[in-house]
This record gives structure tokens, C-alpha cells and sequence, in this order.
């Protein structure tokens, strides 16, 4: 029986971009970074330290060239926050691309972009 998430892999075009723009502007912390000594890296990332789930962050050139018939697409991802206003606040700072604040039914929320125009959103539950 499945019991968590463990890690969600992202596969982007710069994992040294990637890392920075998880790190230095939402957040995150590296928890490793891995590197197989034949071309393969790996950096995971988690939004607190202990998290049960993390990102991977993988090379999506080379991950497509070893195995081509993986979805390299980014998933849809929706994070939680307790104070979405500040949230949103900082990241318009660190000239993240946000989209607007909406009214939902189940909280507010908002979109934003990496450096690779891929999007996520963040939800205050009510």
C-alpha cells in the first residue's frame, strides 16, 4: 500500500538555474546533490527541512536521450501556504512571474512561473 509522496521529479533544461530559482528565490533548501560520475546529476530540493516530499531535479536532454518515452512535461503542482499574501508579496519582490490573487472555493490562490515559464500555484486553504 502506497502511504506518501516521497519525491517528484522536475525535469528541467538548467538544474543549476532550477536550483537557484527554488533556492535563492522561493525558498527551498538542497537537501543533496548527487552526481553518478557518467553524466548523470541530480539536485533534490524540499520547501522545509524534514519535508516528506521532495523535487528532484533532473537534466530533461539527457533524461530524454536515455529513456524517450518518458513524459518529460511538468506536472501540476499545487502548494499550501498559511499566509498567502505575504507570500505572494515576497515573490513579486524577487521578480517571480505571479498570476493574480483569486477567490476559490476551497481558498485563495495564485499562479507563478520558474525560469523555464513552467507554472505552479499556491493555495491558502480556508
Amino acid at each position: 500500500m502506497i502511504n506518501q509522496i516521497g519525491q517528484i521529479m522536475l525535469y528541467v533544461n538548467d538544474q543549476d538555474q532550477a536550483s537557484r530559482f527554488w533556492t535563492e528565490k522561493v525558498g527551498f533548501s538542497v537537501v543533496s546533490e548527487e552526481d553518478n560520475g557518467q553524466g548523470m546529476r541530480w539536485i533534490e530540493i524540499a520547501p522545509v527541512q524534514g519535508a516528506q516530499t521532495t523535487f528532484v531535479l533532473h537534466n530533461k536532454q539527457l533524461i530524454a536521450q536515455m529513456q524517450p518515452e518518458l513524459n518529460l512535461g511538468t506536472p501540476s503542482i499545487m502548494f499550501y501556504t498559511d499566509n498567502l499574501d505575504g507570500l505572494y508579496k515576497t515573490f513579486k519582490e524577487k521578480d517571480i512571474t505571479v498570476g493574480e490573487l483569486v477567490d476559490m472555493p476551497s481558498g485563495r490562490v495564485f499562479n507563478f512561473a520558474d525560469d523555464e515559464n513552467n507554472y505552479f500555484a499556491v493555495l491558502e486553504k480556508k
